[in-house]
This record gives structure tokens, C-alpha cells and sequence, in this order.
């Protein structure tokens, strides 16, 4: 079929039926896990789920690191694997726990039995540090409730910073770690607003992704104190929203190792995690972003930020991390891949929590920054369901994130990976079972986004652009790849103007066969991992071994399809101009990253997951070429959010009550004439046009016109028919002779430019937006 046909033909997608019932956390949590007061607050219940210990303590201690604990208790294995006791508050307060509960677990197992002659730091009982099963367990680490709603600190901190305390193996196994290891503090019920959540359909959206502590450390209009925290970026919803964002999409907020970062000031080669993709536990928001890290804090401080943006009309999106955790994968020494942290999953039930080798030795790992966890264990999936749903409903977020999301795919529980999404028992359509997503029109539910690639795996099945469930929509790593070519990479890569049309139109061929819709692809052109906007038109390359504050970072992506524009400054804002607006024109959900609006750099570090430093901060000095970007930016969303006609429900066509298909869009080549199969297909043609009839979409504009020129010299446009009686006035041309303040104009300034067969010279690299009226 040919492409300009199959465009034409696309028929309207029936609303898909989803039946789940939208579980309260409570209800999904049916084991009850995690430590609770009861109805009375005179008790407190510590459930735990392990399959294979044999014996399960539970330590009490009255502060949180330092000292020895003030009460032990021995659990009770009842139904389901689930081991649990009672304690009551006052014997508590007897010992001297007068304030926060913190408390830890320890565990034993079949490859260190329980010995009576055990004590802390001795190695009676022990067998092995695995077995031939894959049991992991070690009394002497003491280990974090996979359900604690809050952690007292860091496993490495300020005040202790030998993680080897925490690990296995002939050297370390004797160490104890219950003075320094974190503890889970026992939260009471709250009933704190997190006022109301935004019903508004995914389609109509705009993200903005960014690092929470990045959002505010260099604004000089945030109090001091409040810089990096939940209490900070919630003083920041009323900017985002005059930006005209309506969602923003932290980067994990869940606990991981960070309390560490900046131990050393102007590090040479630092080693902060300040992107947080190591999560130590799933329920926790992260202590280190509250400004109130006192026993509670950071939850009610969280709920409060998620207040204040909601009050604002915006979303809440947090990214999560269930494909690997914090504990990591096996490190060397002279013990060599026998030695793993023992933090909290491991040492409760290793091969229930992570995906192993198919001898149980160690752990299996094909997303490159840890061993899996095993997505494909209903109880693993208890967590992690149980664990969205308390974010969605304790928390109050709006929708999610998810991290290297194949391996949710995964049916594999032993030493291999397949991504299938056609498994009802995988991750992916359980979540979706559980947690129904946003309906299409809008309403209650959650967005659920996937990063559809990991980082390795087999057949290639790991790359899954295109390939999640209905339910999902998911990173469009496609659109950001074809616009980031055709910009910069003309003549070394071949881009087709169709392949330019499907980004432009919602990725029909990637999602309509599926039954999913235009919004589900989440279109963008650089997120957090890879090159800001302006350094992709600024850099050839990634310089990630620069010294402090810029770098050093290891790794890094070394094909950017990035450009510098012959090392033209003018040359680099027009082309971030056009970049931003194949973002914000194209159907579907755009995705920027904080600091596209006004320019951010980072001198082509495009790795700076370890960068916690000012330069990798946001940035409010901004001068006026940044200023003049920003305001482009704001003008073009709110372009977006006026004209229905760019945010399509479906597939740019429909069929009406006779059976005939009504065409919402057509496309052109520069001469005026509808663009067909040769003419998409040939990528040495560099120029298109397209004309979207606004009517159907009650669209204040009639028809919308867009031309894309991306040839490096001027090509004429002959422009089409704008509806009867109507003419075409110029909304926004990229060229350099338009830079400026008003690159974009406000409704009401556009200038006029003619009726049907007007021509209009498209400059070279440049894009033009005309409106009917």
C-alpha cells in the first residue's frame, strides 16, 4: 500500500475495552505486608514474605543508626509464606523507644542454618554463602523491609562510608551490619490531601522531565534551605504551569544511595548517583529531597509538593525502577562473583526477588546495571503492583515511568530473557490489570509509560518500540532517532519524507495495529539520559571525560546523530527552534527536558548520570538569546494546547455514519501537489508539507499548514487551499531573519499571506506553521 494511501486509509480505532476494577492499595496488598499500627495504635504487625528461611528475627532499635538494637522478636511462618508478629507499643516504650519505630530483619536459611550459639558478627550456622538453590541468607546483615513506607538513611552516608559491612564472601561475611545498616520506620495513617488529581486525557499533555533536586538548586528565588527538595520544587508549579506544562516527570524519587554525593567538594572524579536509578526500597520517597527528614517528613512533604502541583491542573509522573535494585550485582575482590550486598530482597528470598543463572549461583543480568529482578515471580509482582498502587493512592500519583520496561516483559525466571507481551501472567498486563490506565477521552486511572528498551538481550527482542500491550504508551525512541537525523544527518543517513510523516502524524505504524492511538506514543528528542536539545545541535560528539562540575562521566551513548551546525551559533538556535517544534506539532505526547525551553547545556557531557553539581542543576541566569527561546517555547505549548486539530484522540482519519473515510490530513509536495508512494520513499527528497483540516476537531483554526525544508537553501512552497473564504496568516517561521522575541507570534498578530496557490519561501533548515482564517 502505498504511504500517502495508507495515511488516508486509516480508520478510526474503537475505544478498547479495559475491565479491571481500580483496586484501592489496601485491596491489592491483600497479604497485608509491611508494618502496621492497628485501629487502636496500641500494636504494631510486622509481616514479611519468605519462601525459604527457616527462622526470621525481627530487631527494634530506638534510634537509627549507631546502636544496638533495644528488642528482638522471633516471627511466625503462617499461610502463604507470610511470617508476622504482634508487638505491643508499650513493651516498646519500656525498652525506651519513646519516638520514631525503626526496625530491620534478620534471616536464616538453608545455607546458614539457625544455631543458638550465634551472635552477632560470629559465623556459627553458616554453610555457605550460596547454595545450590540460590539461597543467599546471612544473619549477621541485618536487612530492610521490601514494604518499609520509609528508610532512616543510606547504606553508605556521611558517617559511614565502607559498604562492605553490607556484603558476602570470606571476608565480609562475619561483619555485622545492624549498628550501620538503614532501618524501616514504622509510619502512622494519615490523612493528608494531596488535593485534586487532574482527569485531563493523556493526549492533551504536555511532560516535562526532570531530576527533582536539579529543578531548584540554582534558584536564587527558592529559599536556601528548601533548594533540592519536595518543599522547593512544589514553589515551582506556578512557572511550570505558565509554561504551559501539565505534567511533571521526576526522575526516580523512590530511596536510593545518594546521602553520599558531594562528600568530597569539586571532586575530580565524582561519584555522586544523582540520577537515582539504584532504588534501595520502592515504597520510601527519598529522604535525601525533603527538607523535613524527620520520621514522616519526607511522605507528608511529598504529598504536599504533589498538592501543589495538582492545585496547578498538574500531573504527577515519577519514573521507577523495577527491572534492578540498589543491592547491584556481584563485585570482585579476592572472593571474585561470589560476593552481593545483602541489603533487603536478597537476603529475604533470592531467587523469589531477582532472576538468577540457571546453576542459582549468581544473579542474571541483561540490563546491564545489576542483576534482574524477576519480574516474572507472582510475588516479585506483588511488590511491585503493591507498591505502585501505594504511590498512586497513598501518594497521589498521576502515572508512571517505568525504567528499561522489556523486563517486565520478561517470561524468563532462570537464566534467559523473552519479551513477550501476549503472556496475561507477565508484569506488563498484570499492571495493567490492576492499576487500569487513563481512558483515551480522559478520567480516572493512571498513565503508565514504558522505556521500551533494555539494555541488552536476545534476538533482539529487548528493543520494543512499538511492541508493549494496549494500556501502554511508551518512549517513541523512533521519532526521537528520525527527527534527530533528518536534522543533522542528511546525506550520511537516509531519511524518507515518510518516514518523516508517520513521526509527524503518531507513529501509525508503530502503535494503530495494536490498537493503541497517537498519544501513546510519547514523542521526544532528548530526554535525561543523552544530550540536552542545545547540545545536540551544538556537539559532534560526547567530551564526557571534562573535568568538574561538567564531568568526568563514563559510558555514554557514542552515536548521538548530534551536530554542531558548523560551530554557527545563529545556525545552532534555529536548528534547536525546529527540533522544538517537530516536538510540539507532531501528534502525540511531547516530552521535554527541563532546561530545553531555555537552552541548558552541559558542554556535551551526555552521561552525567554522577554530575551533582551546578552544571548539571537547571539554570534561572539566563541571558537573551535563552530568554527569547523560552518565550518560543511557552508560545508554541500554548499553540498546541489551542488547536484540538494537533492532539488527535486517533489516527488522522475517520469514517463517517455512510462508511466513507473523511481525510483530517494530506500531504504535499513543495510544488502544491499531494505528495505520493515515490515521492515519500525517495530520501533524497528533504522538503514536505502537510494540511490538517481542523473542522472535525473544533478547531478555532480551519486548517493548520506546516512546511519543513530541510535543505540548506531556500525551497518554495505553493500553499493549498485554506477553506472557503478563508486565507493563511503566518503563526511562526524558524528562519533566522524571524529570530527573536517574536519568532512565534500571540493569537491575533499573525500576518497575512495569501489564498491558495500563494507561494512562500521556506528559508533553508527551517520550518513554517500558517493558520486558516
Amino acid at each position: 500500500m502505498g504511504l500517502n494511501t495508507l495515511f488516508t486509509n486509516m480508520l478510526l480505532v474503537g475505544s478498547i475495552a479495559l475491565t479491571a476494577t481500580p483496586n484501592s492499595y489496601a485491596a491489592i496488598n491483600n497479604m497485608n505486608l509491611g508494618a502496621k499500627y492497628d485501629t487502636t495504635q496500641a500494636n504494631i504487625n510486622f509481616k514479611i514474605y519468605s519462601s525459604r528461611a527457616t527462622r526470621i528475627e525481627l530487631s527494634v532499635y530506638a534510634t537509627a543508626y549507631g546502636s544496638q538494637e533495644v528488642a528482638r522478636y522471633v516471627l511466625t511462618k503462617g499461610a502463604n509464606n507470610v511470617w508476622s508478629t504482634n508487638v505491643a507499643v508499650s513493651a516498646l516504650q519500656a525498652v525506651g523507644v519513646s519516638g520514631p519505630v525503626y526496625y530491620g530483619y534478620r534471616a536464616w536459611g538453608p545455607n546458614w542454618i539457625y544455631d543458638p550459639n550465634w551472635t552477632k558478627g560470629s559465623s556459627a550456622g553458616f554453610i555457605s554463602d550460596v547454595d545450590a538453590a540460590g539461597n543467599r541468607f546471612n544473619p549477621n546483615k541485618l536487612l530492610i523491609d521490601p514494604y518499609a513506607l520509609e528508610i532512616s538513611h543510606d547504606p553508605v552516608n556521611t558517617a559511614w562510608t565502607d559498604g562492605t559491612v553490607y556484603a558476602s564472601g570470606a571476608s565480609y561475611r562475619s561483619l555485622d551490619s545492624g549498628t550501620k545498616a538503614p532501618k524501616g520506620i514504622v509510619l502512622n495513617r494519615d490523612s493528608q490531601s494531596i488535593g485534586t488529581k487532574p482527569t485531563r486525557a493523556q493526549k492533551d499533555d504536555v511532560v516535562y522531565e526532570v531530576n527533582l533536586r536539579g529543578l531548584t538548586m540554582n534558584d536564587a528565588t527558592i529559599p536556601a534551605a528548601y533548594r533540592g527538595t519536595y518543599r522547593g520544587a512544589a514553589q515551582k508549579a506556578a512557572a511550570l504551569a505558565k509554561l504551559g506544562v501539565t505534567v511533571v516527570e521526576f526522575l526516580p524519587v523512590q530511596e536510593t544511595q545518594n546521602d553520599a554525593n558531594n562528600l568530597i567538594s569539586n571532586s575530580v572524579t565524582p561519584t555522586d548517583n544523582y540520577w537515582g536509578y539504584m532504588t534501595l526500597n520502592f515504597f520510601a520517597p527519598d529522604r535525601r529531597y525533603a527538607y523535613d527528614k524527620s520520621a514522616g517528613g519526607p511522605t507528608r512533604e511529598f504529598k504536599a509538593m504533589v498538592k501543589a502541583f495538582h492545585d496547578y491542573g498538574i500531573k504527577v509522573w515519577v519514573d521507577v525502577v523495577y527491572n534492578h535494585t540498589g543491592e547491584g550485582s556481584a563485585w570482585g575482590g579476592t572472593d571474585g562473583r561470589t560476593v552481593y550486598n545483602l541489603l533487603s530482597w536478597r537476603g529475604l528470598d533470592n531467587p523469589t526477588y531477582y532472576e538468577l543463572t540457571s546453576d542459582y549461583q549468581y544473579s542474571y543480568d541483561n540490563t546491564g546495571v545489576g542483576g534482574n529482578f524477576n519480574t516474572h515471580n507472582p510475588i516479585a509482582q506483588n511488590m511491585i503492583v503493591d507498591s505502585l498502587a501505594y504511590w498512586r493512592d497513598t501518594i497521589g500519583v498521576d502515572g508512571f515511568r517505568f525504567d528499561e520496561a522489556p523486563v517486565l516483559g520478561n517470561t524468563c525466571e532462570l537464566g534467559c530473557f523473552n519479551f513477550d507481551k501476549m503472556d496475561s501472567s507477565n508484569a506488563l498486563n498484570r499492571i495493567v490489570r490492576e492499576l487500569p490506565p487513563r481512558p483515551a477521552a480522559g478520567g480516572s486511572g493512571v498513565d503508565l509509560i514504558a522505556e521500551p528498551w533494555a539494555a541488552t538481550g536476545t534476538n533482539g527482542n529487548n528493543y520494543q518500540v512499538g511492541g508493549f500491550p494496549v494500556g501502554w504508551s511508551e518512549w517513541n525512541g523512533v521519532f526521537r532517532d528520525t527527527v534527530r537525523r533528518s536534522q543533522n544527518q542528511l546525506g550520511v543517513v537516509p531519511i524518507t519524507p515518510g518516514q518523516l510523516a508517520y513521526r509527524f502524524s503518531g507513529s501509525s505504524d508503530l502503535y494503530q495495529e495494536n490498537g493503541r492511538r497517537p498519544w501513546n506514543s510519547v514523542n521526544f528528542i532528548v530526554a535525561h539520559d543523552g544530550f540536552t536539545l542545545k547540545d545536540l545541535y551544538s556537539c559532534n560528539g560526547k567530551n564526557n571525560s571534562q573535568s568538574y562540575p561538567y564531568g568526568p562521566s563514563d559510558g555514554g551513548n557514542d552515536n548521538n546523530d548530534s551536530w554542531d551546525q558548523n560551530n554557527i551559533a545563529q545556525e545552532q538556535r534555529k536548528a534547536a527552534r525546529n527540533g522544538m517544534a517537530f516536538l510540539l506539532l507532531s501528534a502525540g505526547t511531547p516530552m521535554l527536558t527541563g532546561g530545553d525551553e531555555t537552552l541548558r547545556s552541559l558542554n556535551c557531557n551526555n552521561n552525567p548520570y554522577n554530575v551533582d553539581t551546578t552544571a548539571n542543576w537547571l539554570n534561572y541566569n539566563i541571558n537573551t538569546d535563552q530568554i527569547n527561546f523560552q518565550t518560543f517555547t511557552q508560545r508554541l505549548i500554548a499553540f498546541r494546547k489551542a488547536h484540538p486539530a494537533l492532539r488527535p484522540i486517533n489516527f488522522y482519519s475517520s469514517v463517517d455514519n455512510n462508511g466513507n473515510i473523511m481525510e483530517q490530513l494530506r500531504w504535499f509536495k513543495p510544488d502544491g501537489s499531494v505528495a505520493d508512494t515515490s515521492y515519500f520513499n525517495d530520501s533524497n527528497n528533504h522538503a514536505l508539507a502537510y494540511r490538517i483540516d481542523g473542522t472535525e476537531f473544533g478547531d478555532t483554526a480551519s486548517a493548520i499548514y506546516i512546511a519543513y525544508n530541510g535543505w540548506s537553501s531556500t525551497v518554495n512552497f505553493t500553499l493549498p487551499w485554506p477553506g472557503n473564504g478563508k486565507k493563511w496568516y503566518r503563526v511562526m517561521d524558524t528562519s533566522n531573519w524571524n529570530e527573536g522575541a517574536n519568532t512565534i507570534v500571540n493569537p491575533g498578530s499573525e500576518s497575512l499571506m495569501g489564498g491558495e496557490n500563494t507561494v512562500y519561501g521556506v528559508n533553508g533548515r527551517a520550518m513554517v506553521l500558517l493558520i486558516a482564517k
